[in-house]
């Protein structure tokens, strides 16, 4: 739960309190206005609140995420932990783990192609490791 209390995290909580209620002040201002005889406020006195909603869903989503243990790191033979031992809701029961593919690297004359070359192996990586999130990618 400290990790919600970082700067940045302070300042993501004062986003959502700010946007929020401007999104909904901005419905109750179109909401008046629709009252008043504005018949296309009446659209945007539902759409405003759907934002406030939007920005909601996606703090919840963040907050979520950063409440999660942090991403495993592979271990020297290349082979990413399960996870953990007992799976919380949502989380799938079994999770095996992603073997990274050792690939050759071709020789490279310049920096175009170093770069080429980079995105080739990560490109092999995955095609060797379909289950993986690019997050997990070693390289």
């Amino acid at each position: 739960m400290k990790r919600l209390w970082t700067p940045a995290w302070i300042a993501r909580h004062v986003a959502l309190v700010v946007l929020v209620t401007g999104f909904l002040a901005l419905g109750w201002w179109q909401i008046s206005r629709a009252a008043s005889g504005n018949t296309l406020s009446w659209a945007y006195a539902v759409e405003w609140p759907i934002f406030a909603g939007f920005v909601v869903f996606v703090w919840w989503r963040e907050v979520r995420h950063a409440l999660r243990a942090p991403a495993a790191t592979p271990s020297p033979d290349g082979v990413t932990p399960a996870g953990p031992a007992t799976p919380g809701p949502g989380t799938p029961a079994v999770r095996r783990p992603v073997r990274a593919a050792r690939v050759p690297t071709p020789p490279v004359d310049g920096a175009d192609d170093a770069d080429l070359a980079a995105y080739n192996r990560y490109l092999t990586w995955l095609n060797a490791n379909p289950g993986a999130r690019p997050g997990d990618y070693p390289g």
